[in-house]
């Protein structure tokens, strides 16, 4: 997976799509990464027969769609070596297989995040890809980056785990990435602690678990020989880890997504609502 070798971009030729630019040619120059370019598209036109048979589906449509592909990579990728690929059928499904036919190590898209029922759209193409694809998944929220110039190369990670046999690979990955750009990195862990109740007090329990958990990361960072500061938290995971990467100016946040996505692992859960809520991209290994 890294160094990143094969970047896939999903064009959809909208603001948020364009907002996502500058990270990408940025990343793509970085690494000397190849970068592919991809539109999907559905036919605006069909012809029917007297039975109902569709008999034609604009065949000039592909020429169309992609004479505007190569429009917009001359116009945002000048100098840059791009290859283009315009697909029909549903985008989430596109990217899936494109990814798998061309062994791509990263895709680069947006989320639009506009409000709290975003995050229960797992049929929305940013979250089917976040649960469907098997290499790392670029995101950033299109107001985030509205707001801010591209801030490659990146100072501050924040990595964002859980305590799930995928911790140590996402560990090396962030890891990874922070020495490839000489930037600082901090790990972060929340502690989801039952509410207060009137028939129960928890308060004596509350320390335990955090101390536990912190003591069991270190040994992580410790057993894969990773130096890195570590702050183990109370409360919701998307809050925590959004308040994190403010306090310490973040870049990039870099989390995990279950182990081989196999089942809803705990970080998967709360995956869409830390992308939506993040002040900066987020990078899902």
């Amino acid at each position: 997976m890294f160094p990143f070798q094969r970047i896939l971009f999903p064009v959809d030729f909208s603001e948020p799509c364009a907002a996502v630019v500058p990270h990408v040619q940025r990343l793509a120059m970085h690494f000397s990464a190849s970068l592919t370019l991809l539109h999907v598209y559905e036919p605006n036109l069909q012809i029917y027969d007297e039975v109902g048979t569709v008999v034609d589906t604009a065949p000039d449509l592909l020429k169309l769609e992609v004479q505007r592909l190569k429009e917009f990579s001359a116009a945002h990728f000048p100098g840059l070596h791009t290859a283009q690929l315009v697909e029909q059928g549903e985008p989430g499904a596109v990217i899936r297989e494109t990814i798998q036919r061309n062994g791509m190590d990263l895709v680069m898209m947006p989320t639009r995040g506009r409000g709290a029922f975003r995050r229960l759209l797992l049929g929305s193409v940013t979250a089917k890809v976040l649960h469907d694809v098997s290499c790392a998944v670029w995101t950033g929220v299109h107001s985030s980056l509205a707001e801010h110039s591209s801030p490659i190369p990146y100072r501050s990670l924040l990595c964002a785990v859980g305590l799930e046999p995928e911790t140590p690979d996402v560990l090396r990955a962030a890891s990874s990435l922070a020495s490839s750009f000489d930037a600082r990195l901090h790990v972060v862990h929340c502690v989801e602690t039952p509410p207060m109740s009137l028939e129960i007090d928890f308060a004596p329990y509350r320390q335990r678990l955090l101390d536990s958990a912190d003591l069991e990361l270190r040994l992580i960072l410790r057993n894969v020989g990773i130096e890195a500061t570590l702050s183990v938290l109370e409360g919701p995971i998307d809050a925590r880890v959004r308040k994190e990467a403010l306090d310490r100016n973040a870049d990039l946040i870099v989390t995990g997504r279950g182990h081989h996505q196999g089942k809803l692992s705990r970080m998967f859960s709360q995956l869409y609502s830390i992308v939506r809520e993040s002040p900066c991209p987020v990078l899902s290994v």
